[in-house]
């Protein structure tokens, strides 16, 4: 590839894959799963999987030994304080200074966020120090509004979180992408590695994946699978994809080769 690296505020990565921790049956099949995606962050919910408290099973103490980073959410807030006062009490207990910012507005139906909420956080939180990936509606001025705030990465809805219903507004994503200068990642609603991939070939930088991959009957293979669709897709970005016509066009041009 051309441009291989993600880069996130400070921070470099290879893989332009973030997996999730959710929903797996173990803390080893999650660590075994995001090996095999060849992901360097993996997104946890701070308010339900203990990441601080080392008198139980943390899930920090599974990847100690790997080069994978963790990537703190506030899944669970609903207002701006919420997500101020979690993120703050996350870092002095762990020193983990990326996070994805998150406040929903919607709890019962269709998880979307409180984007006027999670701007107050966004401004906030960044005047702390933290490198903000923050997740949002597929709004190209809400965006807009977040890089202003200071968001290292803006994070658009494919489809409501757990769906699987891959991308529903391609168009909307396009005009993110030109909104804004940090880094695209699609997330959310992500079901299969085609979807990724369709992601990837519109000019993502990223993508981030949990259900899918987690509640798959082998996690480790969807994984690897989600993998490969993000390295293609974003191959074939790279490569520029071909033009796309209304009609029939030969593959071979015509000539008088044959011609009697």
């Amino acid at each position: 590839m051309n441009d291989n690296i993600l880069k996130i505020g400070n921070y470099e990565f290879n893989s332009r894959l973030i997996v999730g921790s959710g929903k797996y049956d173990s803390f080893q099949t999650t660590k075994d799963a995001t090996i095999a995606s060849g992901s360097e962050l993996i997104t946890v919910a701070i308010r339900r999987v203990n990441i601080t408290n080392p008198n139980e099973e943390n899930l920090l103490d599974y990847f100690k030994d790997t080069n994978i980073k963790l990537l703190p959410n506030s899944a669970g807030c609903f207002t701006a304080q919420e997500a101020i006062t979690t993120f703050r009490l996350m870092r002095e207990a762990t020193g983990i200074d990326i996070i994805k910012l998150e406040v929903i507005g919607d709890a019962a139906k269709t998880l979307y966020p409180d984007v006027i909420e999670t701007i107050k956080a966004c401004e906030v939180l960044k005047k702390d120090g933290f490198t903000i990936m923050a997740y949002t509606s597929d709004d190209p001025i809400i965006a807009k509004k977040l890089e202003d705030a200071g968001a290292d990465a803006i994070m658009p809805l494919a489809a409501p979180i757990g769906s699987g219903l891959g991308i529903q507004n391609p168009y909307n994503i396009a005009f993110i992408k030109d909104a804004v200068n940090v880094p695209v990642i699609v997330d959310a609603g992500i079901g299969a590695p085609s979807h990724a991939a369709e992601a990837m070939e519109m000019g993502a930088d990223a993508v981030l994946v949990n259900t899918a991959i987690a509640v798959a009957n082998d996690p480790i293979m969807m994984a690897e699978a989600f993998k490969l669709s993000v390295e293609a897709g974003r191959m074939a970005f790279e490569a520029k994809l071909g033009k796309q016509l209304n009609t029939a066009e030969a593959s071979s041009p015509l000539t008088s080769f044959l011609d009697l």
